[in-house]
């Protein structure tokens, strides 16, 4: 079989076909990669061959050099370097030859080949003249190639790193705009041209700073906003949006002079997709503002100067931009998806934005809309009277929404009950953003029964519905509960709720995820409910308790990968439920905690391969175990195997890190109790810090763990402290030798520093409650010194700033004799204090700062 017609079996309807050929493909491309490389290659310049059979030649080619995941293709860029320059050159240019082909479909396919080589190549300093030579294709008269070279910029642009190709930034930015211009006769060109052009406007920053510049780019993308071909207007207002992202400090003069007027006009479109970018301009915008909003707020907490200005252009606009907004409120398609995104929900959510950014100000545009419309006989606009309510109440104070909300409560209870399920699911949202948000303007006594009423009675009503009911009692009860609470306002429906929630949770129906919303309200309530609703949280244990084990009786019937899914959700949920009802009870689950482990490791059992319910599952077991501390130890060795399997799951590396969890969860429980089994965590933990294989997020949990461990058994934490400190300090040298060059990487030395101050906490009061705090001692200098380097380090978080201060407290206070007086006389020790001294008042920091300085003030005198 020649390799076009393996090429075309990849193309067959009957999957046996497909299936040999994909094999025959990967056998070629492990026997020979730079022949494989070479007979794609020659099939995709081959005018002779169908079409569809080059554009897999180029499929196959692309993704033989790129892929999605970051680890995979770092080893195809290297297996593309390692293949000699001739063949490489053979390679590239075919794909600069397709790229002129004149099929269309070919020609795409090729550009995204071209793309992927640049993009290998171009940072490790090799084919410098690849973009001159697209460059030069885009200066040519024939359209296909300059649509296929300006593909090719796009992609390049979009795939590497801005910094690589700023040097080139001038012909590039030249070269697009030339085929963006409203002088380009092609509107294929044109939108080639601006695709390019958004996916370049990250790294022609420096273009942008120089005005003349600057007016020709936004010329040109305003000009293009009034192509007669739709695709160049989406495109050109993508382009505005992401201008607005990334230069905002640069927009007044734009604004005044032509984007208002133009995105407004947008908005109108009756083009859905022209319409849809428009209102994403004024979004952005909103985001913008918002952002700057918080900065000031920043500014002004700490004296700083402000970076930036905010022009304040939501604001100035809302004359022009509500009355259009809120028309488009009324554009709802009723047969349209719920998760489809449309024009009447870009509103909302740009109206939501617009609230948030200019707060009181919206009030007097959106009130007027609601009072004439709220009644409309047309839904359109009695939905819209609605939503346009419910998505301005975050943003205006709350002093200017509480006479409004309790005026309108009456209305939007009444409305749950709509003759349009559109107009009952609006009105339910609502009623969860006010219990949200203003539960303060809820008049109990006068507005609750006909609110719990209606939300409950909603739960019988359709599937979107019941989702907003379920949020919006959520949203009361966290509000209203409290478990160290005697009674609340919900005690006397808290039964009726319940048993509403378990009737619609009968059925194996989950559409819109009903199901799901209504266990999560059932969790919601086990978690804050008070004391008198404890013996209905008992009892909705057990029922819970009941369903889940009829879905592990259950199990051996599911055949299909979807019922698969569903029934690992399904358990989830119930698992959810018991958790918070375990932690709820406390003590009290001792009296079904048998039959509860029981079920747990059935379920264990028979769900090894669904690692989210086996997390759930853990997550449950942590419960129990701090409800019943020393009690839990009968189930410990039943429940072992699976803790030490799943610490060993390096692939499900969420699980991994629930199991570190519990065994400080084990160890706080059982205290001296849980010394048998701490040979078989330490040995566990010890190898999983040294695996290359586990995710690095997780181990700063386990360096947090060893002092949990060293808090439970005391003094007998001695057998492990040369390796524990060993690691412990490898882990120091690690953290203050790796750079913050990211926020993920910033994030990630935060959580190991916290890790390694966590560990230290509870090794130096464990050694200490055994009067074994010498044996610390030796470490004093070098732990001192890395924590002097964590203080300078302006990145470091509170929650490190908290635990290295109450580690300077527990090593004052286990060593009060002066033995490390003079380290705890150094000035940035002192400074350290200060610091936390400035916490806010009551806060976490400020109590520790407190304690620690009285240590060492004990300490240091």
């Amino acid at each position: 079989m020649s390799f076009a017609e393996i090429l075309g079996s990849t193309l067959s309807p009957d999957a046996n076909i497909r299936e040999q050929a994909t094999r025959a493909l990967e056998s070629a491309e492990i026997e020979s990669f730079p022949q494989y490389l070479l007979s794609l290659t020659q099939e995709l310049v081959n005018d002779a061959s169908p079409g569809d059979v080059r554009s897999a030649a180029g499929i196959a080619l692309k993704n033989a050099l790129s892929a999605k995941d970051e680890t995979r293709r770092e080893q195809y860029s290297q297996r593309w370097l390692q293949v000699s320059d001739t063949v490489r050159g053979q390679i590239k240019q075919g794909a600069l030859i397709s790229l002129g082909t004149d099929n269309h479909h070919v020609s795409m396919t090729a550009a995204q080949v071209v793309a992927a080589i640049i993009a290998i190549e171009l940072p490790h300093g090799q084919w410098q003249d690849a973009i001159t030579v697209l460059l030069q294709n885009v200066s040519t008269n024939n359209a296909g190639l300059k649509i296929a070279s300006l593909q090719t910029i796009g992609y390049v642009c979009e795939s590497i790193d801005p910094e690589i190709l700023v040097t080139q930034s001038n012909p590039i930015l030249t070269a697009v705009i030339q085929g963006a211009n409203s002088d380009e006769p092609s509107q294929e060109v044109r939108f080639a041209a601006i695709t390019a052009l958004f996916n370049s406007l990250e790294f022609v920053r420096q273009n942008f700073e120089n005005e003349g510049e600057r007016n020709v780019i936004m010329q040109t993308v305003c000009e293009a906003t009034q192509s007669p071909e739709p695709t160049v207007q989406v495109a050109a207002y993508e382009c505005l949006v992401r201008i607005m992202q990334l230069y905002y400090d640069k927009m007044a003069f734009y604004m005044e002079k032509a984007l208002l007027g133009l995105t407004v006009t947008g908005m109108k479109h009756a083009e859905e997709k022209i319409a849809l970018q428009a209102i994403e301009f004024w979004s952005t915008l909103c985001d913008e503002e918002i952002e700057l909003q918080l900065e000031e707020e920043e500014a002004q907490e700490y004296g700083r100067p402000l970076d930036r200005q905010n022009f304040q252009f939501a604001k100035s606009s809302l004359g022009l931009v509500m009355p259009t907004l809120l028309f488009l409120l009324t554009r709802q398609d009723e047969d349209a998806d719920e998760d489809e995104w449309n024009v009447s929900m870009a509103a909302a959510t740009c109206l939501s934005l617009l609230a948030q950014t200019v707060g009181n100000d919206i009030v007097s545009f959106v009130i007027p809309f609601v009072e004439q419309h709220i009644r409309n006989p047309d839904w359109h606009y009695r939905e819209a009277a609605v939503m346009a309510f419910g998505s301005i109440l975050d943003g205006p104070e709350p002093s200017v929404l509480n006479p409004l909300v309790t005026q309108a409560l009456p209305v939007l209870i009444e409305m749950v009950k709509d003759q349009v399920v559109q107009v009952k699911d609006t009105a339910a949202w609502t009623l969860g953003r006010v219990c949200d948000l203003l539960m303060d303007c809820i008049q109990l006594g006068v507005h609750l029964h006909s609110l719990v009423s209606a939300l409950v009675a909603g739960l019988e009503d359709n599937a979107r519905i019941v989702s907003n009911c379920c949020w919006a009692l959520m949203n009361i009860t966290e509000q209203l509960g409290s478990t160290s609470a005697d009674t609340y306002p919900l005690s006397d429906y808290f039964e009726g709720i319940v048993t509403a929630l378990m009737r619609i949770t009968e059925s194996n129906v989950n559409e819109n995820k009903s199901r799901t919303s209504a266990y999560e309200t059932m969790a919601t309530l086990a978690s804050s409910g008070p004391k008198d609703t404890v013996p209905i949280i008992g009892k909705l244990g057990v029922a819970i308790l009941d369903r889940l084990d009829t879905t592990i009786a259950n199990a051996g019937q599911i055949v299909g990968t979807d019922d698969r899914v569903a029934l690992g959700e399904l358990q989830s949920n119930l698992l959810n439920v018991l958790t918070n009802v375990t932690r709820t009870l406390g003590r009290q689950v001792s009296e079904i905690s048998d039959r509860m482990m029981t079920t747990v490791l059935q379920l264990l059992t028979t769900s090894s391969k669904q690692a989210a319910v086996s997390e759930d599952a853990f997550l449950l077991v942590g419960a129990l175990i701090t409800a019943l501390e020393g009690e839990f130890s009968r189930y410990l060795e039943s429940f072992s195997p699976f803790l030490y399997n799943a610490l060993q799951n390096y692939e499900e590396y969420q699980l991994c890190s629930i199991s570190v969890g519990l065994i400080g969860d084990i160890c706080r429980g059982l205290g001296q109790d849980a010394a048998p089994y701490c040979d078989q965590f330490m040995t566990i933990l010890l190898h999983n810090l040294e695996s290359d294989a586990l995710s690095r997020d997780v181990k700063p949990g386990i360096l947090s763990c060893f002092g949990d461990i060293a808090l439970a058994i005391g003094g007998s934490f001695e057998t492990y402290l040369e390796v524990s400190f060993r690691v412990l300090m490898t882990a120091c040298s690690l953290s203050a030798s790796t750079p913050a060059n990211d926020d993920d990487t910033i994030d990630y030395l935060n959580q190991l520093r916290a890790g390694i101050f966590e560990a230290f906490v509870g090794i130096v009061q464990g050694l200490k409650s055994d009067n074994k705090a010498q044996l610390v001692l030796p470490q004093a200098q070098s732990l001192l010194g890395f924590m002097s380097v964590v203080f300078s380090d302006p990145t470091k978080s509170e929650e490190v700033v908290k635990n290295m201060i109450g580690l300077l407290g527990d090593l004052a206070d286990a060593f009060p004799n002066g033995e490390i007086r003079d380290y705890l006389r150094a000035e940035w020790i002192q400074a350290l204090i200060k610091y936390g001294r400035t916490g806010p008042r009551g806060s976490s920091l400020r109590e520790h700062t407190r304690w620690a300085r009285e240590m060492i003030k004990r300490a240091s005198s």
